[in-house]
């Protein structure tokens, strides 16, 4: 299996944001003239907590200062010394930031709610989706906010935070999924061994628990609204969940379907989703959130919708690593990384001139 190089240093700052301990990365290196920033947020997995991401969170800015530094005025933009100070002033900064999900790390009440089924938690499905659906919220206050927090000094109150990538890992991949459907200002999204369909994965998961709850009679579905996930768990779902924010408790028709979907899908579709981009990394092997049970059904859907439904922007690149079980791998990381470069680095066209095209496509 592919190894990652060493973690490269990068600038860590914890800053107090509406109650919460954010730990913003990279804050030390943004250039001065750097008056647009983006900024990537990253989810943690169940159990863990903000401290896990700090080596992704130095890859990914590391990444980028590094890209950005090489990049050298295109020749029809240079126009002198005064051309180069224009382009100094229109370099983008990237700062990523890391927060602990709600009864994780800082935020812990009660170590046991963290636990699945097996583990002794007989409200597994319940608090597993108020800490997702509690991540979304939270993050959705920090949009709001942070700006003023990280350039509050008189010096940066020129910046502007103008873009928005997330990423999120596990249970980190649930809310970012979440997170996308329920925030334009989140254009881009990495999910990985995450599931875009909870009713399905608490399903497939109360099969494996050997729950009394779950009937093999049924294939499950009098598991749902039982009492291990119970109807206002499945209220919950359909207003913040993914695959029950289209198809509620039925099935994902089809993929060929997409075309001659009803109205009201394809107005979900284009009022949530529109001009969103999707890096969607899945182990083959993954045996606790499994891709082919879990996510594939939607996400075969999902895809056509997006190839179906051009003109509304969405882009969805699902990738599923052969061999990998329930981690983050080396060849994901390394794909992650090449996609959020691309995604900021297309926040700026302007920057690139027509005979720039091959540099702008690397970034």
């Amino acid at each position: 299996m592919p190894r990652l190089p060493p973690t490269p240093a990068i600038s860590l700052r914890t800053v107090q944001m509406a109650g919460l301990l954010v730990d913003v990365y990279g804050l030390a290196e943004l250039s001065t003239t750097a008056s647009r920033v983006s900024c990537l947020w990253l989810h943690h997995p169940r159990t863990r907590s903000k401290a896990d991401m700090a080596d992704v969170a130095a890859r990914f800015v590391a990444a980028w200062n590094s890209q950005a530094a090489s990049d050298a005025p295109c020749p029809a933009q240079k126009g002198g010394e005064g051309g180069k100070e224009k382009e100094k002033e229109k370099r983008r900064g990237l700062v990523a930031l890391v927060y602990d999900q709600r009864n994780h790390g800082s935020r812990l009440v009660d170590d046991g709610a963290n636990g699945s089924w097996r583990e002794g938690n007989p409200m597994h499905a319940v608090d597993m989706f108020a800490v997702v659906q509690g991540m979304v919220a939270d993050q959705r206050v920090l949009l709001d906010l942070m700006e003023a927090y990280l350039f509050h000094d008189d010096a940066g109150s020129k910046r502007k935070v103008d873009q928005h990538v997330a990423l999120g890992v596990s249970l980190g991949g649930h809310s970012v999924w979440q997170l996308m459907f329920a925030d334009p200002r989140v254009t881009a999204g990495v999910v990985v061994i995450g599931c875009p369909d909870y009713m399905n994965l608490m399903t497939d998961r109360a099969r494996l628990s050997k729950l009394t709850t779950y009937s093999a009679q049924d294939g499950g579905a009098s598991f749902l609204g039982s009492r291990d996930f119970p109807p206002s768990l499945l209220e919950a779902c359909e207003k913040f969940d993914p695959k029950a924010i289209f198809f509620g408790t039925s099935a994902v028709p089809e993929a060929r379907t997409t075309a001659t979907a009803d109205e009201g899908t394809k107005q979900i579709f284009r009022d949530r989703l529109r001009g969103k981009r999707f890096l969607l990394c899945s182990g083959g092997d993954d045996k606790l959130v499994p891709y082919s049970r879990c996510s594939e059904p939607f996400l075969q859907w999902f895809t056509q919708a997006a190839a179906t439904w051009a003109e509304e922007g969405v882009s969805v690149d699902d990738r599923v690593y052969p061999g990998v079980g329930h981690s983050f791998s080396a060849d994901m990381v390394a794909d992650a990384v090449q996609f959020v470069l691309d995604v900021v680095g297309s926040a700026d066209p302007g920057l690139f001139s027509t005979g720039c095209e091959e540099r702008a496509s690397k970034i």
